[in-house]
């Protein structure tokens, strides 16, 4: 249970359970498998884009551009080209980025807090249910 009401729910602006509401395309890039690494990332300071690619072990080159690219259309992440030869350009999170991914670390760190009993759940479920 979300703790919220349906009379509340109603109320907001933004109702990202909405099939229309433009909170969900945000959702999906946050949450999604490069978004939310990526802002994890970049909690940390200003990467280049090849500093960062190599912090997201496993996201190609393609895959992390079109990342950066949402973020930065969703104003989460802010992109600075510097005029030098040869270009520089920096990535780092805006306010509202640093809040998302505070959040979003929140959850990654629950997560890795709890890989001791989300691999014994497997292991059960397995057992169970016959392997995968």
């Amino acid at each position: 249970m979300s703790g919220i009401t349906q009379e509340q729910e109603d109320d907001l602006a933004y109702n990202v359970f909405a099939k229309a509401c433009p909170s969900r395309g945000t959702l999906e890039h946050v949450t999604g498998r490069w978004g939310g690494l990526t802002l994890g990332a970049l909690y940390e300071g200003s990467l280049r884009f090849n500093e960062l690619r190599r912090r997201v072990d496993g996201v190609s080159e393609k895959m992390l551009s079109q990342t950066l690219h949402a973020l930065e259309r969703d104003g989460l992440v802010h992109r600075e080209a510097q005029p030098t030869n040869p270009p520089r350009v920096d990535y780092d999170l805006t306010p509202l980025g640093h809040q998302v991914a505070e959040r979003l670390l929140a959850l990654i760190h629950c997560v890795e807090g709890s890989m001791d009993d989300v691999l014994a759940a497997r292991v059960r479920y397995d057992e169970t249910r016959g392997g995968l």
